[in-house]
């Protein structure tokens, strides 16, 4: 089974939608394609599982151990006939200054050849020197072809493919031009989500179709069979198994509220979870459960429909009120607070969080963080966590009695200091968590369900 990395000489140049149109295009010629994506995101797996039509992984050095990253990856691959990883950035853009997080690393630890997609806008001769610095930057990292990306008619795809032809050896699998469909709707926290856009499955069809005309897909895929060999199922551990009593955990997931790993969900089952969906948009009673779920997502852009559903709020509001054992993160801490701003819109929200929600022009929280817990958290890891934040939004007039279940030692949180709301059994943060081998906290989480209904 091949692989290939998917990466970009800096942000923006279009590598996401083209992962997304070559894993549908690839799945239109009846392939398996197994989708990943470097980092924390929520947004673009999105994306790429539909068009790939299985679930995509995160594959992430900051939350992950090494070898859990190889087992992350051999599991998913068993019954897939491709793999693609999409990259983030640029390809030799990471954390620390050796480059041991940047995708490249992961391009060398997984011996998945790169193909680099270049913004071609603007540029003919200077192509060359661009991907000549690239290959000798670490000769170790094997460039395995090039796709030429918005280019700008025939004419500029003619000259660019004789520039890298004559000063290069790296071959040309495609050259995509510029196409309305292959822009996708941008906004704050960058792609819109598939989930919120009706029109995402004949987008995604649209641009498989553009990337199967102007990509050589052949070729790709004699690279892709290039790739080192994936362990075998019996090579690879297993995740435990086995809790006792299962119990029942509502989530929402809706247009508003998407945001979950799919590694996480997994954890839920292997930690004796039934996951039962609901939507804080259309639906007004919880279904029956033990637990309740609220992830990230887009409550600003459905504020006045959060609004109206006073039966929703109500309802979460008893749950919680009664001690049910609740967790939320960034879109579902701002839901639950008791205001939300947007603009020159404004809606009431759950009522539970004494605090106001007020949206801003620039991040107010971005990156990976590190917490530690306090005394206040319902049920703790023991030690300090890895995450990541991304929101706009910030709470204004907390009240001050409010217990605080982490001490923030990287990134911002709630003001800066502290992150993490605790109001009877809910715990509610801006930090996102990963269910990881250093931070099982799906399995903490569905204990704490357990003793809260024993």
């Amino acid at each position: 089974m091949g692989h290939i990395y998917i990466s970009a000489a800096h942000k923006s140049s279009g590598k996401t939608s083209l992962s997304i149109a070559l894993c549908a295009a690839l799945t239109r010629r009846g392939l398996r394609v197994q989708p990943f994506k470097k980092g924390p995101d929520y947004i673009d797996p999105l994306w790429l599982t539909q068009a790939a039509g299985r679930s995509c992984y995160n594959l992430d050095y900051y939350t992950m151990e090494r070898d859990e990253i190889d087992q992350t990856f051999a599991r998913a691959m068993q019954d897939a006939d491709v793999g693609l990883i999409e990259g983030n950035k640029g390809l030799y853009d990471g954390l620390d200054l050796d480059g041991s997080n940047s995708n490249a690393a992961l391009a060398a630890q997984l011996d998945s050849p790169v193909v680099l997609v270049l913004d071609t806008q603007g540029m003919t001769r200077g192509v060359a020197p661009l991907i000549l610095g690239y290959q000798a930057f670490d000769p170790a990292i094997r460039i395995g072809g090039v796709i030429l990306n918005k280019v700008g008619g025939a004419r500029h795809e003619a000259k660019l493919r004789r520039v890298i032809e004559h000063y290069t050896e790296v071959p040309v699998l495609g050259a995509v031009h510029r196409h309305p469909d292959m822009h996708i709707t941008e906004r704050h926290l960058g792609l819109v989500p598939s989930n919120e856009l009706a029109s995402s499955a004949g987008q995604i069809q649209a641009m498989a179709e553009h990337v199967a005309r102007e990509v050589d897909l052949e070729a790709l895929l004699a690279l892709a069979d290039s790739a080192g060999p994936v362990p075998g199922l019996a090579e690879v551990p297993m995740p435990a198994t086995g809790r006792p009593r299962r119990v029942r955990v509502a989530y929402a997931r809706d247009q508003a509220f998407g945001f979950y790993y799919t590694s996480d969900l997994e954890a839920f089952e292997r930690a004796g979870a039934e996951l039962v969906p609901f939507s804080p948009l259309q639906d007004t009673e919880l279904p029956e459960a033990d637990g309740l779920l609220l992830g990230g997502g887009f409550p600003e852009t459905h504020l006045e429909t959060l609004a109206a559903n006073r039966a929703m709020a109500a309802a979460i509001r008893r749950f919680v009120e009664g001690g049910g054992p609740a967790y939320a993160e960034c879109g579902g801490l701002m839901y639950l607070c008791r205001s939300l701003t947007w603009g020159a819109k404004q809606g009431k929200m759950g009522g539970i969080i004494p605090a106001d929600v007020v949206m801003h022009e620039r991040p107010q929280g971005r990156g990976y963080v590190r917490l530690m817990e306090t005394e206040h958290h319902p049920w703790p890891l023991g030690g300090e966590i890895a995450a990541h934040e991304f929101h706009y939004s910030a709470l204004e007039n907390v009240a001050p009695e409010v217990a605080f279940a982490y001490r923030v030692v990287r990134g911002h949180g709630i003001d800066g200091k502290h992150d993490g709301i605790r109001f009877r059994n809910l715990l509610a943060s801006y930090t996102h968590q990963r269910d990881t081998r250093r931070n099982h906290w799906v399995a903490r989480f569905v204990d704490f369900i357990r003793e809260c209904r024993a």
